[in-house]
């Protein structure tokens, strides 16, 4: 059983005080963010080049490195809104996409999920950057973006966890590389 009480509603998050039966029969009051969801995708070029973009973030105090991601936009399908994204923020357009699963960004107070994906045969096409985005576009090898990862320089965690998916699925099938 469960009592909610929204506490504020935005244009991307909605807060709620939830009263919840917990598994072991104790009853909590949780502070739960909900939010839509995002999608996030791993560019990865015929030269084995991978799109990081550093962005301003006033939440993470400053620039930090991200892939191409962004908010489900209402009944968008996740990797609708990965291929949009990758679009406005990066420039591509993919002519192939393979799931690399979802994580949950912090479950201990947000119900967001972030699918992941791995985009390839790319072509170039026109950025539409917000308003309210500071990005520059970044195309580096693999290897260095999982140094970054590796190193704690990326901070970002569906950038950390996006990146070492993507190797793992690369090293499993090599021949989807081509």
């Amino acid at each position: 059983m469960s009592d909610v009480r929204t506490i504020y509603r935005g244009e991307v998050v909605h807060l709620c005080l939830e009263q919840v039966d917990l598994p072991n029969g104790q009853r909590a009051e949780l502070e739960i963010v909900h939010h839509p969801g995002g999608a996030a995708t791993v560019a990865l070029d015929v030269n084995g080049q991978v799109c990081l973009l550093r962005q301003y973030r006033h939440a993470a105090g400053g620039w930090i490195w991200e892939l191409p991601a962004g908010k489900l936009e209402k009944d968008e399908l996740p990797q609708t809104t990965a291929m949009r994204e990758l679009e406005e923020e990066a420039g591509r357009r993919a002519a192939r996409c393979d799931s690399l699963g979802h994580i949950l960004s912090s479950p201990g107070v947000f119900d967001e999920v972030i699918h992941l994906f791995l985009a390839r045969d790319m072509t170039v096409v026109d950025t539409n950057h917000e308003l309210h985005e500071s990005i520059e576009v970044h195309w580096l090898p693999l290897d260095q973006a999982l140094r970054m990862a590796q190193s704690g320089e990326i901070l970002d965690a569906k950038t950390v966890a996006g990146l070492f998916r993507a190797q793992g699925l690369l090293l499993i099938a090599p021949s989807r590389q081509k």
